[in-house]
């Protein structure tokens, strides 16, 4: 059966490159509309354009800082001067700080949680409008191994995608009644401009704990969000699924 969201309007957040950019691109092949974000502009919109041109889908590429609630807001009332509402919502944007615990200042910790938790709150909060008067629509958040497993230099990172879990599963109860699913989707490790800097020897240890042997590509990742907003998986909320090779 083959997955089409033709006429749905997709918001990925933090969609520019990797993970982000493979979901959208997979979106789009489906037929959905795509809303590319990140904090540059420029480079939203040289994505949005490409995604255009290749899928035959309307885009939309927008400037979207989650450190600053003004951003976000002002970059609804661009996307809602654009489309009527959003179908489905992908909450991928998120950053990093890594230090050991000890090192790690205020500031490291609070931007972290700022931009992975309080960020995804305000737009969430800007999304389900119109999914709830329509009683139909779809919540993706992009978790991680890390919020299960903890990872040294990471407590502020692994706290975050942690609180996605529960965030996740309490929405889920919350828009159950109005057919509005919300599930997370927690990678590994996967081939990025993240995993990229790592040296060989660091790559080589880290796959030695992936029984599958190799890292997972943005695609693998892909694949299960378009099957999370798709009517196949109809009857599945509050659900975290794990895409790491069997590392956890």
């Amino acid at each position: 059966m083959e997955i089409r969201l033709d006429e749905k309007v997709s918001l990925i957040t933090g969609s520019t490159r990797g993970i982000g950019k493979a979901i959208a691109e997979k979106l789009a092949s489906a037929g959905s509309s795509v809303i590319i974000t990140g904090t540059s502009g420029e480079r939203a919109k040289a994505v949005a354009e490409e995604i255009s041109k290749k899928y035959s889908v309307k885009t939309l590429g927008v400037e979207m800082n989650l450190l600053e609630e003004e951003s976000i807001n002002k970059a609804f009332e661009e996307i809602y001067s654009q489309f009527k509402g959003i179908d489905i919502l992908v909450n991928n944007a998120g950053i990093t700080r890594d230090k050991l615990f000890l090192r790690m200042n205020l500031q490291d910790w609070e931007e972290v949680l700022k931009v992975n938790l309080t960020g995804t709150f305000i737009v969430t909060q800007n999304a389900i409008k119109k999914m709830i008067k329509q009683r139909w629509g779809r919540v993706i958040n992009i978790s991680s191994v890390v919020g299960f497993t903890g990872n040294i230099g990471q407590a502020n990172y692994s706290t975050t995608k942690a609180g996605l879990t529960g965030f996740t599963k309490s929405l889920a109860k919350e828009l159950a009644p109005r057919n509005i699913l919300v599930n997370a989707v927690a990678p590994g490790f996967i081939e990025t401009d993240m995993t990229a800097v790592l040296s060989e020897d660091i790559k080589q240890k880290y796959k030695e704990q992936i029984p599958l042997g190799r890292f997972g590509s943005p695609e693998e990742v892909a694949n299960v969000v378009l099957f999370l907003c798709s009517d196949l998986a109809s009857y599945i909320t509050g659900e975290t699924i794990h895409v790491n090779g069997g590392m956890f």
